[in-house]
């Protein structure tokens, strides 16, 4: 019998008796030991569907649409978070690429599905997209095939806020493709937290599951080929 979703990090619960905190809210194993750098973390659904396919199009075959179609599927994550920032207006920081990577590729798909997400939202005069705010100071190796460990250890000291004013009190929401292991989103959200943020959202298109992860937020209504579809569209 499964459990609900972690209310920290959006993990599905494999156990129907998962621990609950003081405000009766159910976290995984990790958020039970860890205090997470950010607040709460969200994603649309896996990325072991027609995400990946989707996701793949845009990042490595320059299918542009489809950030249109991703940034749909963005402004349901964010809106399933805003109850938790209430009438805040939040800066909207997209994972920076490191810049050698982002001249080869042309663009950073985390900002093109930020704001093609921003444009759907009914409250959008609340956000304010940065895409600059948050920069990748050097180039890390690939994370692939990396223990937790050791991503968290390839990533430290890998990002910095370039104006720490413009982020000290502020809440802050941070957008990404995929959300693996969480080790690139906490690393953003540690980073963000010390220069002065109150409290850092993430919200990703898809996310990867793991060994005990069936879906998470939202599960996509489109099939995959009408996903497809859209993006050539």
């Amino acid at each position: 019998m499964q459990g609900g979703l972690c209310s920290v990090c959006g993990e599905r619960l494999v156990s129907p008796l998962a621990f609950r905190d003081a405000q009766d809210e159910p976290r995984c194993g990790l958020c039970r030991r860890l205090d997470q750098p950010f607040a709460r973390a969200a994603a649309y659904g896996s990325y072991e569907t027609g995400l990946r396919d989707l996701i793949h199009m845009l990042k490595y075959q320059h299918v542009r649409p489809a950030a249109g179609v991703l940034g749909r599927m963005l402004a349901e994550v964010v809106a399933s978070l805003q109850a938790g920032w209430g009438d805040a207006r939040l800066l909207v920081v997209p994972v920076p690429l490191f810049p050698a990577k982002l001249r080869q590729r042309g663009f950073n798909q985390a900002e093109l599905i930020a704001r093609a997400g921003l444009k759907l939202s009914p409250s959008r005069e609340r956000y304010l997209l940065c895409g600059n705010l948050l920069e990748r100071t050097r180039d890390t190796q690939s994370q692939t095939g990396l223990t937790p460990h050791q991503r968290r250890a390839n990533l430290r000291g890998a990002f910095r806020v370039k104006d720490r004013e413009q982020v000290s009190g502020r809440e802050v929401l941070l957008v990404d493709d995929v959300f693996t292991t969480g080790a690139t989103a906490s690393e953003c959200a540690r980073v963000l937290r010390r220069a002065g943020a109150t409290r850092v959202w993430v919200a990703t298109v898809a996310r990867t599951l793991k060994a005990e992860v069936q879906a998470v937020h939202f599960q996509p209504q489109e099939s995959d080929s009408e996903l497809t579809m859209a993006a050539h569209g």
